[in-house]
């Protein structure tokens, strides 16, 4: 519910953008992970190879190699020599991802994203209380676990149980297991720790969010000054410690969110009725000023 109006979480950015303005890049963000996974499937399922590979390591019409620099990075870290092709395609998505923000994989890429934010919608309706929540410096301590645990083991760690490899082969050759994987990643996030996966467990988002902790691309709480304290930014931000500094900051402190924890899904521009919220640079510093109340007018010059 909204603090200041006691309305549901949204209500009023519908009512001020219509039903699409304030799902805009939800409904987005849902088509580029559909988009992404269709690409890879459209070879085992339909013989179309635009893309051949997984998120792990591909190849896009036969030339363009892309690999996962975690994967690559595990690989190296268990003793084996990737090939210049594995080096070239981690290196191109480290460039974009360093670019546009480490953690758009989390919200616009990652098919594992949709159970979780499932599991926290059914979170807020069931009004379940937050659960376990670990410091959010426990994924950076699975990442290295991920990185020793490979060196230990002479293997690629993290996808003998990463969920989003385990979904991608269970649509490929059957579900199976993949729908338990599925489901505890579902409990976890409403049962045990509210948005505990994403935001405290998962590696690949600690380490995405490194990469990108100097991106350029965004967003900022330039129009600041017209916030009306209705929370609901914070109510639908996956990692809403991100958004006080931006928004609440003393005049002069930059509106634009810099934290790497930052996913730029875009859900703060979409529930804001009165636009406080929107993509940019990190140079950007601009913040609009509050309207000004219109002067005082005698009476004897009133309309």
């Amino acid at each position: 519910m909204s603090a200041r109006t006691n309305l549901p979480v949204g209500l009023e950015a519908i009512r001020a953008k219509g039903w699409f303005g304030a799902h805009r890049y939800l409904v987005l963000r849902r088509f580029s992970q559909a988009f992404f996974l269709g690409l890879f499937l459209l070879g085992p399922w339909f013989g179309i190879w635009w893309v051949a590979g997984t998120l792990a390591g591909s190849r896009t019409f036969g030339v363009l190699p892309l690999t996962d620099p975690l994967v690559l990075l595990q690989s190296l870290a268990a003793g084996h020599l990737p090939e210049l092709t594995a080096l070239v395609g981690a290196i191109i998505v480290l460039a974009v991802y360093a670019l546009v923000g480490g953690r758009v994989y989390c919200s616009w890429v990652c098919p594992i994203n949709p159970v979780t934010d499932a599991a926290h919608w059914l979170h807020d309706r069931l009004g379940l209380q937050k659960g376990w929540q670990p410091k959010r410096s426990a994924r950076l301590w699975v990442l290295g676990s991920v990185l020793v645990v490979s060196a230990l083991t002479g293997t690629i760690a993290w996808e003998l149980v990463n969920p989003v490899t385990i979904v991608h082969r269970g649509l490929i050759f059957g579900m199976g297991f993949a729908w338990v994987v599925v489901a505890a990643v579902f409990l976890f996030d409403l049962l045990v720790s509210r948005r505990g996966w994403c935001s405290h467990i998962c590696p690949v988002g600690a380490f995405y969010g490194l990469v990108g902790s100097k991106s350029v691309l965004r967003v900022s709480a330039a129009n600041r000054a017209a916030c009306d304290d209705c929370m609901d930014c914070y109510a639908v931000c996956p990692e809403n410690h991100v958004i006080s500094p931006a928004l609440k900051g003393k005049p002069g402190d930059t509106p634009v969110i810099l934290s790497p924890d930052c996913t730029n899904c875009g859900r703060c521009i979409d529930v804001c009725a009165v636009d406080v919220f929107a993509f940019t640079r990190r140079f950007d510093q601009r913040v609009r000023e509050a309207a000004k109340p219109a002067a005082d007018v005698p009476s004897e010059y009133a309309a």
